[in-house]
C-alpha cells in the first residue's frame, strides 16, 4: 500500500509490543527498535531527529500529520521521499499493525505449531551454539559449586543470560544431587510475553546443542485436561522464551541430554498487582493451581522443581528516569527490598510474599513473582535458603537482580 501519495491516509499504529532502547553505539545514535516476539527478525535504528515522528503512528494520525512533522523537523518542503522511506521501513520490518505484520504473525505462529520440536532460540547469543562449547563453558561456570546440605525439593535459578549470572546459576544448580537424574523436573518459567493469568504449555521436546530433552507428556496432558481454560496449549511464547530454555540447558549438562521436563510458562498476575486481591481470585489461576497441586502431591518425590526467575528490573531500559548501577546508590535499597521478599519466600509465606509484591504495585518490576507464587501455592510445606544474591548491569544504565534459592521440605 502506498501511504505517501497526495491523498492523506490514516497511518497504521506502531506495535506496542516492540522493544525500544537507545542505540548502544555512540557513533550511531538513535532509537533501536526490535521485535521481542520474533515475528520479525529485523532491527531498525531511527535517527534522533526522526524519533518524534513515531508519535504519528498512533492509529489516529494521517500521512498529512507525518508530513507536517517532517517539514517542521527538517525545515524542508520536499519530504515525500523521507516520508515514504520511514513508512516503508517500519512496515517492511513488521513494526506496524498492518497487513504486512499480520502475514508475519500468522506465518510464525503456524511455523511453531507445525514444528515437531521446540528448537533453541538463544543458542549463539545467550550461550554457545555447539555441544563442545556449551560443555566447556558450563564446566567453567559450575566449577567449585557447593552441594546442598539436605536433599532439596527444588531450586530457583536466574533466567538472565548465563554469562551475566553464572555464579548464581552455579550456586543454584550445585544444590541438585546427581541422584536426581531419574526425576521429572517441573520447570516454572516467567512468561515475558504471555497472556496474564494464563499458563503456557507445549508438548514439543526442547532441543539445545546438547541434545533433545524429553517433555513429560503425561503431565502436560493432565494439566490441560484438568484446567483447559487456564492454559494456552502450544503457546507461541515457548518458541521465543528464554526463561525455560536456559534451565533445560543446565539440566541437560548435569543429567544428560534426555532429561525429563514439564515446562510451564507462568503469565503475569498483573490484575492482582494493580487492582488488588490474590491471584487465585481469578478462576483460571485457581483451577491451574488446583491441577498442579494435585499432580505434585500424587507424584511426590518423583518430581523436582526448578524456577527460572529474575527479580528486580531497575534503570532506563525499564522506564525509570535515572541510570542504575549494581550495588550502588539506590540499588542498595533495592537489594534490601529484594531480600525482604526472599525472606518471605524462604519462610514459605505465600501471602506475605504477595503482599510485598503488591506494595506500590511492584515498583521493583519482579518478573519472577508469578512462578514463585505458583510454586508456593502448589508445593506447600517447603522452606527455602538463599545461596546467592546478585545484581548485574544488563547495560550501563540498567540493573537486573536475581538469586539462587534452594528449597527443602519443612522439618
Amino acid at each position: 500500500m502506498r501511504y505517501w501519495n497526495a491523498v492523506s491516509h490514516q497511518l497504521p499504529r506502531l506495535r506496542l509490543s516492540l522493544d525500544f532502547m537507545p542505540s548502544p553505539d555512540p557513533e550511531r545514535p538513535g532509537l533501536l527498535i526490535r521485535d521481542p516476539y520474533s515475528f520479525s527478525d529485523r532491527m531498525l535504528l531511527i535517527p534522533p531527529q526522526l524519533v518524534p515522528t513515531l508519535a504519528c503512528f498512533d492509529g489516529e494520525q494521517t500521512t498529512l500529520d507525518l508530513r507536517e512533522n517532517l517539514v517542521r523537523i527538517t525545515g524542508r518542503i520536499q519530504v515525500g521521499e523521507m516520508e515514504a522511506n520511514l513508512i516503508h521501513s517500519l512496515s517492511d520490518a513488521g513494526f506496524l499493525e498492518d497487513d504486512k505484520f499480520e502475514e508475519m504473525r500468522v506465518a510464525r505462529i503456524g511455523e511453531f505449531e507445525r514444528a515437531d520440536k521446540r528448537e533453541p532460540a538463544h543458542a549463539g547469543s545467550g550461550y554457545p551454539d555447539t555441544a563442545e562449547e556449551v560443555n566447556a563453558q558450563l564446566g567453567e561456570y559450575m566449577r567449585n559449586g557447593a552441594p546442598a546440605a539436605n536433599t532439596p525439593v527444588g531450586i530457583a535459578a536466574p533466567h538472565v543470560s548465563p554469562f551475566g549470572g553464572w555464579e548464581t546459576y552455579r550456586d543454584a544448580y550445585s544444590a541438585l544431587p546427581r541422584s536426581f537424574a531419574d526425576k521429572t523436573f517441573v520447570v516454572l518459567g516467567t512468561s515475558h510475553y504471555g497472556e496474564p493469568d494464563r499458563f503456557g504449555l507445549t508438548r514439543k521436546p526442547f532441543v539445545t546443542p546438547l541434545g533433545e530433552a524429553v517433555t513429560a507428556l503425561d503431565g502436560v496432558n493432565e494439566l490441560e485436561r484438568q484446567a483447559a481454560n487456564s492454559v494456552r496449549m502450544e503457546d507461541y511464547c515457548h518458541a521465543i522464551e528464554h526463561s525455560i530454555e536456559f534451565q533445560v540447558l543446565f539440566l541437560q549438562y548435569l543429567f544428560g541430554p534426555q532429561v525429563r521436563v514439564l515446562p510451564i510458562l507462568c503469565g503475569s498476575f498483573a490484575k492482582s498487582i494493580y487492582e488488588g486481591g490474590k491471584p487465585e481470585a481469578n478462576e483460571n489461576v485457581r483451577r491451574f493451581f488446583g491441577a498442579l497441586s494435585e499432580l505434585g502431591a500424587r507424584e511426590g518425590d518423583r518430581l523436582a522443581w526448578v524456577l527460572g526467575i529474575d527479580m528486580a528490573h531497575i534503570g532506563r531500559r525499564y522506564g525509570n528516569p535515572r541510570d542504575a548501577e549494581a550495588d550502588t546508590g539506590p540499588m542498595i535499597d533495592v537489594g534490601e527490598q529484594d531480600r525482604a521478599r526472599i525472606a518471605r519466600v524462604n519462610d514459605g509465606d505465600a501471602d506475605g510474599f504477595w503482599n510485598l509484591v503488591q506494595e506500590r504495585q511492584d515498583d521493583l518490576n519482579w518478573c519472577g513473582s508469578a512462578p514463585l507464587y505458583t510454586f508456593l501455592q502448589c508445593v506447600p510445606k517447603v522452606r527455602g535458603s538463599l545461596r546467592r544474591y546478585q545484581q548485574w548491569n544488563i547495560d550501563p544504565q540498567s540493573v537486573v537482580s536475581f538469586a539462587a534459592l534452594e528449597f527443602a521440605a519443612a522439618g
